[in-house]
C-alpha cells in the first residue's frame, strides 16, 4: 500500500494540474474573445469580430473538458478540504469563462452587423465600459488564481460603477433612437452591447467570490461587501 501511495498522490497532483490549467486556458481565450470583439466594433474590423465568434467553441470545448477532469477528480481520489474546494471552484469559474466569452461572441455577433452601416460617433462611448469590464474580468481572476481576498473584495464597489455607467450609456443611447431612425437598428446593437458588458463585470465578481471560497472557505455569495468581509474575517 506504501508502494502505491506516491504513485496514487503524483495522478492526483497531474490531474489538478491539468483542470487548473485549462481554466486557466479559458481565462485566456475568453478574454482575447472580448478584446477582440469589442476592439473590432471601434476600429470597424470585421475580421476581430468573426475571430472572437469562432474562438468562442474552443472556450465551450474547454469548459466540457474541465467538468469531466473535475469529475474524474472527484470520483477517483475523494478530494478534501483545500483540494475539494479547487475542485468545486474550478468549475464555477469555468462556467462563468464560458458565459463570459459567450458575451463576446454576442458583442462580436451584433459589432458585425452594425458594420454593415455607416459608422455612428456613439460607438466610442462603448469603449470606457469595456474598459471597465476588462479591468474587472483580470482582477477577478487575479483574485482567484492568487488567493487575493482584498481585492476580491474591491470589485463590488466597481461593478457597482459599471453598473452605474450601463445605466447612464443605455439612457443615453435611447434617447438616440427617438431621433435617429433611419439608424434604430444600430442603436439597439449597441445597447444590447452595452448590456453584455455588465453582465461580463457581473461574471468577474462571481469568479472573485468563487476565488474567496477557495481561499478561505467561506461563501460569501448574496452577502454584500461589508457582509462578506466580516464573513472572511471570522472564517
Amino acid at each position: 500500500m506504501n508502494e502505491q501511495t506516491p504513485h496514487m498522490l503524483a495522478n492526483f497532483e497531474t490531474a489538478l494540474k491539468e483542470a487548473r490549467e485549462n481554466v486557466f486556458r479559458m481565462a485566456s481565450i475568453a478574454e482575447q474573445n472580448l478584446e477582440s470583439a469589442v476592439r473590432g466594433l471601434l476600429t470597424r474590423n470585421a475580421e476581430l469580430c468573426n475571430e472572437a465568434i469562432v474562438e468562442d467553441d474552443e472556450v465551450n470545448n474547454l469548459e466540457k473538458t474541465v467538468d469531466a477532469e473535475s469529475f474524474e477528480i472527484l470520483m477517483r481520489f475523494n478530494p478534501v478540504a483545500t483540494d475539494l474546494r479547487e475542485v468545486i471552484a474550478g468549475m464555477k469559474v469555468a462556467n462563468n469563462l464560458e458565459r463570459i466569452s459567450d458575451e463576446a461572441q454576442s458583442i462580436g455577433r451584433r459589432a458585425r452587423k452594425i458594420l454593415k452601416h455607416p459608422e455612428i460617433a456613439e460607438t466610442a462611448m462603448i469603449e470606457p465600459l469595456y474598459e471597465t469590464a476588462l479591468s474587472l474580468f483580470r482582477d477577478g481572476m487575479k483574485s482567484y488564481t492568487e488567493g487575493d481576498n482584498d481585492l476580491a473584495l474591491s470589485l463590488y464597489d466597481r461593478d457597482r460603477e459599471l453598473d452605474k455607467a450601463h445605466n447612464d450609456l443605455i439612457k443615453e443611447l435611447t434617447k438616440q433612437i427617438d431621433n435617429e431612425e433611419v439608424r434604430v437598428k444600430s442603436f439597439l446593437h449597441l445597447i444590447f452591447i452595452v448590456r453584455s458588458l455588465e453582465r461580463v463585470g457581473d461574471h468577474a465578481v462571481n469568479i472573485a467570490e468563487d476565488g474567496i471560497f477557495l481561499e478561505s472557505a467561506t461563501d460569501i455569495r448574496h452577502l454584500g461587501p461589508e457582509k462578506a468581509a466580516e464573513e472572511i474575517e471570522a472564517s
